[in-house]
């Protein structure tokens, strides 16, 4: 076998992919039956959501300390692993929505899956890879319930609500996805 197949079977990508595809179709299916309504975000946001928590169990390995001891350079590799589970989370609900139900413009969908993947990303490298989902499920349903946004920092809490080009939204998104990126490439998952 290649590394590449080793490396997707031990990071249980193909169960990752499933699931993020799956949800895609469900909010599709959502979308379809007029759930939530033209303009909504709620529910292209609960499928990026849903995607990038499928896509975290695949930031560690069967065994972290195999991992620390591989004669291979880290660093690169799960940069580029938290960069193209983003990718492919943004662009099932893209795929999604080109069969009819326009639910989200492409910068909404790109924010929102950089953003949350960064959560994603710093969720593992602060308390591993299998409590990833918790960092970004807790602010998406701090997000769902929290009041409309009228302060700064309250925009920064609701960023993954917020129409695209607003800069709150997206500076948030930015540093997420910067920060929690870098601290995974860097550290690892936490064991």
């Amino acid at each position: 076998m290649r590394w590449l197949t080793l490396y997707a079977r031990s990071r249980q990508i193909p169960a990752s992919l499933a699931a993020v595809v799956i949800s895609a179709v469900a909010v599709w299916a959502l979308a379809r039956n007029g759930s939530g309504g033209p303009g909504d975000p709620r529910l292209p946001v609960l499928a990026l959501a849903t995607g990038t928590m499928a896509a975290s169990i695949g930031l560690s390995g069967q065994d972290l300390a195999l991992d620390r001891t591989a004669a291979i350079r880290w660093v690169p590799r799960r940069a580029a692993h938290v960069l193209l589970c983003g990718a492919v989370v943004g662009t099932a609900l893209l795929t999604a929505q080109a069969l009819g139900e326009d639910m989200a413009t492409t910068a909404f969908v790109v924010r929102d899956s950089a953003g949350l993947m960064g959560l994603v990303a710093l969720g593992a490298a602060l308390s591993g890879g299998r409590h990833a989902w918790t960092l970004p499920f807790a602010w998406l349903s701090f997000s769902f319930f929290a009041p409309p946004p009228t302060s700064v920092p309250m925009r920064v809490a609701s960023w993954m609500l917020l129409p695209p080009g607003t800069a709150a939204g997206t500076w948030t998104a930015l540093v997420l996805a910067v920060a929690g990126t870098a601290a995974y490439a860097v550290a690892g998952p936490r064991r």
